[in-house]
């Protein structure tokens, strides 16, 4: 019996991507999202700018739906990583367990590698 990978397991990923669509980042690095502020449309929530996560997995590439959205973008794919931010560095006051973080997919132009994280 074949075995069926949802598409966005590591695994699944056995496709030799076009120029510019090889991930920037990989599971386990630090990342942080970038502090933009661009004019129109975004994807990436105020309270999640400049904070520090880690990459927990990637995701297949897509267009730059920001990009897309303003018909500037020719095709390029690049990654989306989903990532993980503590919840007490979001919000100073959380209460909850020190554990407990937000995962979120960020789209590859949104973040910066943090190398002493």
């Amino acid at each position: 019996m074949r075995q069926h990978l949802p598409p966005d397991d590591p695994r699944f990923i056995r496709i030799v991507p076009a120029l510019q669509e090889t991930p920037i980042f990989q599971p386990g690095q630090h990342v942080r999202v970038l502090e933009r502020f661009p004019l129109g449309h975004y994807r990436v929530p105020l309270y999640l700018r400049g904070r520090i996560g880690g990459v927990e997995r990637l995701v297949l590439p897509a267009i730059d739906n920001e990009e897309e959205g303003f018909g500037l973008n020719a095709g390029v794919k690049r990654h989306y990583y989903r990532i993980a931010v503590p919840m007490s560095d979001i919000w100073t006051d959380y209460a909850g367990s020190s554990r407990d973080q937000l995962y979120i997919e960020v789209f590859e132009t949104w973040l910066e590698a943090v190398h002493d994280a």
